[in-house]
C-alpha cells in the first residue's frame, strides 16, 4: 500500500458512499491495519480515533457494509469507497450521518422528500433484521405475504374512493398509506426500490 498516505496519526480518512443511490453515508477513518482488513476481507473495518480501537461495521448493529469498490483521490491521502449498505449506516437510524443541513449558522433538519421511500425501505429491513414488539411493520411481516397483499389492495381501493371525491389532503394521505404497505411488500418479496427505479428507466 505505497501509495496510500496516512497522516502523523498512522490514519487516512475513508469516504462511504452507497453502490445503489450514490449517497454518502459516512466518514470514518482507517490504519494500515484497518484498511489491509477491508481489502482483504469485504467488509470495511475503521479505526475509532476517541476510542483507539479498530471496529467493524455492523459488528454490533447488524449494518454491515459489502465492499463494492475502493478508490483513492489524486494525492492518495483520501479513500472512497463503495459499498453495499445493509441497514442504516448513521448510529442514529438515519440512512446517511448527512442527514443535517448547515443554513444561516444552525443546524437545521436535512429535507428529505426525495430519499424518503428509501429510508422508509431501510426502516422495514431494520424491523425485518431486529423485530420489535408493538411494531405493525413486523405484525404484518409475521402475518406474511396474504396479509400484506391484502392490506395493498386495500390501500389501493382506498386511494382510488379518495380520488374520486377529489379531496388532495385525503389523497395524499392514502396515497401515503399506499406507499407504506408497497415498500413492506417489496420487502418481503427481497425487491428494492433500486429494482423499481431500473424497471422505470428501461420503460422510459
Amino acid at each position: 500500500m505505497k501509495e496510500v498516505q496516512f497522516d502523523q496519526n498512522g490514519l487516512i480518512p475513508a469516504v462511504i458512499q452507497d453502490d445503489d443511490t450514490d449517497q454518502v453515508l459516512m466518514v470514518a477513518y482507517m490504519n494500515e491495519e484497518t484498511l489491509k482488513e477491508t481489502v482483504e476481507t469485504g467488509r470495511t473495518v475503521f479505526y475509532s480515533r476517541s476510542r483507539q480501537e479498530r471496529w467493524r461495521k455492523g459488528d454490533t448493529s447488524g449494518n454491515i457494509q459489502t465492499v463494492v469498490s475502493i478508490r483513492l483521490d489524486c494525492d492518495g491521502d483520501c479513500l472512497l469507497i463503495r459499498v453495499k449498505q445493509t441497514g442504516s449506516a448513521c448510529h442514529t437510524g438515519n440512512k446517511s450521518c448527512f442527514y443535517r443541513r448547515l443554513e444561516e449558522g444552525e443546524w437545521q433538519e436535512k429535507e428529505q422528500e426525495i430519499n424518503i421511500l428509501s429510508e422508509l425501505y431501510q426502516v422495514v429491513l431494520d424491523r425485518m433484521n431486529q423485530p420489535q414488539p408493538g411494531s405493525y411493520t413486523n405484525y404484518l411481516l409475521d402475518a406474511g405475504i396474504d396479509k400484506i397483499a391484502k392490506k395493498v389492495g386495500e390501500e389501493c381501493v382506498e386511494t382510488i374512493l379518495a380520488a374520486k371525491n377529489h379531496e388532495k389532503q385525503e389523497i395524499a394521505a392514502e396515497t401515503a398509506d399506499l406507499f407504506y404497505h408497497l415498500t413492506v411488500l417489496l420487502a418481503e418479496q427481497g425487491i428494492t426500490y433500486q429494482d423499481v427505479f431500473q424497471e422505470l428507466r428501461k420503460r422510459r
